[in-house]
């Protein structure tokens, strides 16, 4: 269980502080902290300091909670947190570290610690698709 992790990656054209704030901001984590288009946010909290909480509830065909604690909070570079949910295995934890590109930000997020190969892919595709709707909500228009 414990050595199943996973990265995704996606350079994202906006300034880093953007994306930083993005995820520690409720007002934001409704935009973008679900997996598929056919889902949406009902509840987003934050406290957005090292030992403080957050909690997101996705809503597709039920509601899935997620919750974790802020281990690591370095402005506009890294982000870590634990990632809680029934179905999650423990100290699972996720790790952002944002790297400028120019004028765009470069986003690596990893998740670390699954029950199985399957749960580590079903949220490879979360994590992408959560990423995805980052970009759509931070980048500048062109």
């Amino acid at each position: 269980m414990s050595d199943l992790s996973l990265s995704v990656s996606r350079t994202i054209n906006a300034p880093a502080q953007r994306i930083f704030d993005a995820w520690l901001d409720p007002s934001m984590m409704t935009r973008f902290m679900y997996p598929r288009p056919d889902m949406h946010i009902t509840e987003a909290k934050a406290d957005a300091r090292i030992g403080g909480r957050f909690r997101v509830v996705m809503v597709g065909d039920k509601e899935y909670p997620h919750e974790g604690t802020y281990k690591e909070i370095t402005p506009y570079s890294r982000l870590v947190f634990t990632w809680e949910a029934p179905w999650s295995a423990p100290d699972s934890t996720v790790t952002i570290t944002l790297t400028p590109e120019g004028a765009a930000t470069r986003v690596d997020l990893t998740h670390i610690r699954f029950h199985s190969a399957e749960s580590r892919d079903s949220h490879a595709l979360g994590w992408t698709g959560m990423l995805a709707n980052l970009a759509a909500n931070v980048e500048s228009p062109a």
